[in-house]
């Protein structure tokens, strides 16, 4: 349930194990790996892209697992969980939390606070509500989300820009002020520090992918530094 949940996963560490684009991890086994390897470093839960990745995940670790599913809208930003049957198949699997669309974005005829309300009503399981925005996390409480993570801030298209300034630590901030439910820091989180200043800016735990499960990625951003192109994102 979601008391047991928060109380495992209150001030630590969720790694998000996820691999795309042809990523050379890019299978269940590559992401249940990384997933493993973060147990042994001491996360507090895991959070996974897919059902069969998530079923191999879970099949593999004694973390609990915070599930999803992802596509794109229309103007190719990205998408978080809006299919009801996912949701479903992904509670089915195993999955402790399922995070879903959190965002004003309409899909199929619903918000994602309308559509999170939809879920809790059907399923009365605990949701994760990924949003942007201050507004947008108020929506989504009210709506019944279990807690909200700030995955979204930086990849829609009306905070976009706000990529370049790295984690958004003001909503993060903003959010701890103004909803009773536990926030979530997540985007960008690139080093240790960020993750202790997400913290200490009210954060009840923290979410870390890239920076851990991309050495592709990582690999890119030392090449980049090096060349003085510049590296962050």
């Amino acid at each position: 349930n979601a008391h047991d949940f928060f109380a495992k996963i209150k001030g630590g560490l969720i790694v998000s194990c996820q691999a795309e684009d042809n990523d050379p991890f890019d299978s269940p086994e590559g992401v249940a790996l990384f997933a493993r390897a973060a147990e042994m470093g001491g996360a507090s839960a895991i959070r996974s892209c897919g059902i069969e990745k998530t079923i191999r995940i879970i099949s593999r670790i004694g973390l609990p697992v915070i599930g999803l599913t992802k596509a794109k809208f229309d103007d190719g930003s990205v998408k978080i969980t809006r299919n009801e049957q996912e949701v479903l198949r992904l509670f089915e699997i195993g999955c402790a939390m399922v995070a879903v669309d959190g965002t004003f974005r309409p899909w199929d005829g619903l918000t994602g606070p309308e559509f999170i309300a939809k879920i809790k009503k059907l399923t009365g399981k605990p949701v994760m509500a990924d949003i942007s925005t201050r507004d947008e996390g108020l929506a989504c409480e009210a709506a019944g989300a279990d807690c909200l993570s700030t995955t979204l801030s930086g990849y829609t298209p009306e905070t976009r820009n706000d990529q370049r300034k790295g984690p958004d630590f003001e909503l993060i901030e903003s959010l701890t002020a103004s909803v009773r439910i536990p926030v979530i820091a997540e985007g960008r989180i690139t080093s240790p520090d960020h993750a202790v200043r997400a913290l200490e800016r009210g954060a009840f735990a923290v979410v870390a992918g890239t920076a851990i499960t991309r050495p592709r990625i990582v690999t890119s951003w030392y090449v980049r530094a090096m060349r003085g192109e510049g590296w962050q994102h």
